[in-house]
């Protein structure tokens, strides 16, 4: 029993740290899976929503600490009892979003890893289980440091916890996988591979033939020969691929024009997902900015999901001389974890990315 609760202590105290620090990585990108799981069409909590960012930070602080707690052996009653805890709701959590096919990727790894809902429900299992362990074997849980180290320990990845979480939100993530990051291409990225595998989708017919009811399953064609179709209904057997970016577009009142943009030799994207929300601080910053990266031969942009009055409103009260188009709320939220943030642009090839407390760091 001893070994057993000590693999299964080492094993979820690994998962716990290296989950909680891939979401400590992004808090900010995890909040926003928390408001989509406080929406009105999943948990319907919607009096959280003003407070994901700091339920997130609360969370995956916690998770990190648990995960050491339980390595080092620092309280182990306290450590098991909130292990059990916090792995009940994530298993109840991600069963729903899996059963009632309200979320399709649960967040538990960031951008780093996408775990289908029910693949992460198949985890929590898991974890639930060896937790379990745990909790039954709590007695086997020792301490591998002095009462000292165990208390310095344990303050210590409580304090550099809160101070990374604090970096990257007034930074950037330090670690980005989205498909958006320095390096990587828009146009590249909005393509599919060469290699990639189709969706494949059974068809359930249901249809009168000489006045009986028959059902005909098949990939789409229908029944050769009815006197009726009563419905169809259809089942996905494959799930296709899709390209990693989906829903990008930079649109005018009148036209698309992400290409024109895209094969722009030198292009500065200044991102606010909604003005309204926008940093005063940040705004201010974007004029000095903008002024020095046009005299440098830059084409400046503006993309919001915000309305006409709005950015004639921005534009005015911040003096900017820049046209914003209209790109989609969730896209500019994945693009830069910052409002307002700034994307710098080589033919489509991401060469800067910076949020707006670091808005002098950009070379032009």
């Amino acid at each position: 029993m001893k070994f057993i609760v000590n693999i299964s202590r080492i094993l979820v105290g690994a998962l716990f740290i290296f989950s909680g620090f891939i979401k400590l990585n992004d808090p900010l990108g995890f909040s926003y899976k928390l408001q989509e799981y406080f929406s009105y069409d999943v948990l319907d909590l919607p009096v959280l929503m003003p407070y994901a960012l700091g339920i997130s930070i609360f969370v995956v602080v916690f998770e990190v600490v648990l995960g050491v707690f339980l390595l080092i052996g620092y309280k182990p009653k306290f450590t098991v009892w909130s292990l059990l805890g916090m792995i009940v709701f994530f298993t109840f959590l991600t069963f729903y979003a899996a059963y009632f096919e309200k979320v399709k990727d649960c967040g538990c790894f960031g951008d780093f890893l996408k775990l289908t809902p029910w693949e992460s429900f198949s985890k929590d299992l898991i974890l639930l289980f060896l937790i379990l362990i745990l909790f039954v074997g709590q007695k086997h849980i020792k301490p591998i440091l002095s009462k000292l180290g165990l208390t310095i320990t344990a303050m210590l990845s409580f304090i550099v916890c809160l101070w990374f979480g604090y970096h990257v939100l007034m930074h950037l993530p330090t670690f980005d996988f989205r498909a958006y990051k320095i390096g990587d291409n828009f146009q590249e990225n909005m393509k599919l591979p060469a290699d990639a595998k189709d969706a494949i989708i059974d068809y359930h017919w249901t249809y009168t033939l000489d006045g009986k009811e028959q059902v005909i399953t098949d990939r789409g064609r229908g029944p050769k020969t009815y006197d009726k179709i009563i419905g169809v209904e259809t089942e996905t057997i494959q799930e296709g691929d899709v390209p990693k970016i989906q829903d990008f577009s930079i649109e005018s009142e009148d036209e698309d024009v992400t290409q024109q943009f895209l094969e722009t030799e030198k292009l500065v994207m200044i991102v606010s997902y909604n003005l309204d929300k926008a940093e005063s601080d940040g705004m201010i910053k974007l004029k000095a900015m903008a002024d020095e990266a046009i005299k440098n031969g830059y084409t400046v942009i503006g993309l919001t999901a915000s309305g006409a009055d709005k950015k004639l409103e921005i534009q005015k009260t911040y003096n900017l001389d820049v046209e914003f188009y209209l790109c989609d709320e969730k896209v500019l939220k994945t693009i830069v974890r910052a409002n307002p943030g700034v994307v710098v642009l080589e033919k489509g090839t991401v060469t800067q990315k910076v949020h707006w407390n670091d808005i002098d760091e950009l070379e032009f």
